[in-house]
């Protein structure tokens, strides 16, 4: 079979397969992560990722596919999440660049779009490391143009940029010598293949593409309702503003109930939801059917799902006044909505750090955490970090609401910097990055703020900080690994200073003893001691203790941070 050209219903085909593929793939992606770690998130990422670009394909009505491949793009920006999201978005960037204009897609401008995308890709990294997935980009770019040279089929061509895709992939190892000591290919190159896979799959009709239609699994319909509902409800944003007032949840047990009167057609249903209100997500299986959305008619909701099934949950929130509560600032847990989310408290603890011209925006997970950095000065969370990358749109949503003059951006993760640098280049008010790798360089950082001086001063002060303190992070293995000479077995906790792994042991305390211990040296002074999930105070103080037993000189300070996967973060300085 020859095709000349790539349609409109085709493109959308493509993104529409690749969300799924990617979907039904992060786990497997997330496992390729070097470090045996609980916070692999790439496969999250990118599949989050392109859930928001597709979203956007599926909202644009446009019959060309040059203005598809724009929504994409656009989806993907603002939905973009972790490194390897924010570098997919630039390639499609590329992608809908070389496109603009265009009715459908031939062979050429199918080859012409992937080295635009490479070549923007490349452009949107620092320092570009080979080995990683713009190596995988690059060589299927590659194979496409010379594929485009001698045949006008744009199967063919695709066909090419797939399987050299593959080959390119299997070689990130001999690149990137980390990834061949612990025996995985590049993560990122691998959900990209997987990516192409899709797009392969749909331009040759084979069944894989033909599959039902992009549904996220539960983890990442939690972590979009979690950013769709925090599109609605921000700090500073006025209760008026927010159109549709009700975030409406519904789980439907299909066929079950006595009001059934439809059998269950996924689109038949999606649309129907979709003119109820905005921040729609469905996800189904055979049994059961979950519904998000925020309306202004929560009872049609309700009814709709009743036409279908018998409702096993039902979840209606006012978010109007949960908006309400937050402006007033109510710090009384006991008084606030029992239906406020972490995001909503993380945010009500911050209105009480006044904005003034210049807003600081952190990273940050946990309530000690949050209030941490508030009493340092930050004025807004936004709820993320391991394991929960923000996304380009939420950093500059929460940019928005602000409503400073300039704002300051901590990442407290390397994984967030280019999803912060998207998010200050679409945002109105002048932003900079701070590039704080973890939480324990946020907090340093903090320390070198001053409100009087500029946003240039404060930016380099801040950053001229970050190396003043060495960062340690106790956790537990995910799998068995060799890393650097360390058998590290699984359920083994492991001490990870400034991004090495140092010290693994069975016993938690003694983990993060030995792990401070390869942090010190003679100008050590101070240790700051975070203690979150997997860990107590109790644990907290024997820590403590066996650093004072180490050197009774040192100034050891214990706070409760109540950040998940990491027991402890311990830094040094």
């Amino acid at each position: 079979m020859k095709v000349t050209k790539i349609t409109n219903a085709e493109f959308t085909a493509m993104v529409q397969a690749a969300a799924n593929k990617l979907n039904k793939n992060t786990d497997f992606i997330n496992s390729l992560n070097v470090f045996p770690v609980p916070d692999g998130d790439t496969g999250t990422n990118m599949s989050l990722s392109l859930a928001s670009g597709y979203k956007y394909v599926n909202k644009d009505t446009s019959s060309d596919v040059g203005d598809l491949a724009g929504s994409l793009a656009k989806g993907l920006l603002m939905g973009a999440r972790g490194n390897s999201g924010v570098i997919l978005s630039q390639i499609f960037r590329g992608f809908s660049k070389s496109t603009a204009g265009k009715a459908s897609l031939s062979a050429q401008d199918l080859s012409d779009a992937f080295v635009a995308g490479t070549e923007t890709a490349y452009k949107s990294v620092m320092k570009p490391t080979e080995g990683t997935i713009l190596t995988v980009v690059r060589m299927a770019a590659q194979a496409g143009k010379k594929a485009a040279a001698t045949t006008n089929d744009v199967i063919a061509v695709m066909d090419a940029i797939f399987n050299n895709s593959k080959t390119a992939l299997q070689k990130t190892p001999d690149l990137l010598p980390v990834l061949k000591q612990v025996g995985v290919v590049d993560s990122g190159g691998q959900g990209l293949v997987f990516v192409l896979e899709a797009f392969d799959d749909v331009l040759n009709g084979r069944d894989e593409a033909q599959k039902d239609s992009y549904q996220p699994n539960d983890a990442e319909m939690t972590e979009m309702i979690d950013a769709a509902h925090h599109q609605s409800v921000q700090s500073k944003l006025n209760p008026d503003d927010i159109v549709y007032g009700y975030c409406t949840q519904i789980m439907v047990r299909i066929g079950k109930g006595k009001e059934v009167d439809r059998k269950f057609d996924y689109q038949t249903f999606y649309d129907y939801l979709a003119k109820l209100g905005d921040s729609l997500l469905v996800v189904n299986d055979e049994d059961i059917v979950k519904v998000h959305v925020h309306t202004e008619h929560p009872g049609k909701v309700l009814a709709w799902g009743q036409e279908f099934g018998d409702l096993a949950t039902v979840k209606v929130d006012n978010m109007r006044l949960q908006q309400e509560t937050i402006i007033e600032g109510d710090e009384d847990e006991g008084e606030s909505s029992d239906a406020a989310t972490p995001i909503e408290k993380a945010e009500n603890l911050n209105t009480q750090q006044p904005i003034s011209d210049t807003a600081i925006i952190s990273v940050s997970s946990g309530k000690g955490l949050n209030e941490l950095f508030n009493s340092l000065g930050v004025n807004y969370i936004v709820n993320g970090g391991q394991t929960m990358n923000p996304s380009t749109e939420d950093i500059a949503n929460a940019i928005k609401n602000t409503h400073a003059k300039q704002a300051i951006i901590l990442p407290n993760n390397k994984n967030i910097f280019l999803a912060a640098e998207q998010a200050a280049q679409v945002v109105d008010i002048p932003t900079v990055i701070v590039h704080s790798k973890t939480i324990s360089q946020g907090i340093t950082a903090m320390l070198g703020y001053n409100p009087e001086d500029s946003l240039t001063d404060n930016q380099k002060a801040m950053e001229d900080n970050l190396p003043t303190v060495k960062s340690g992070q106790v956790t537990t293995a995910i799998r068995d690994s060799n890393i650097d000479g360390l058998q590290i077995k699984k359920g083994q906790y492991m001490g990870i200073a400034d991004g090495t792994i140092k010290t693994v042991d069975n016993d938690l305390v003694a983990t993060a003893i030995s792990m401070v211990k390869t942090m010190l040296d003679d100008d050590s002074e101070a240790i700051t001691i975070i203690w979150g999930d997997g860990a107590d105070e109790k644990l907290a103080d024997q820590v403590q203790k066996g650093i004072t037993d180490i050197d009774n000189d040192l100034e050891v300070e214990v706070h409760e941070g109540d950040q998940p996967v990491y027991p402890f973060l311990i830094s040094v300085e």
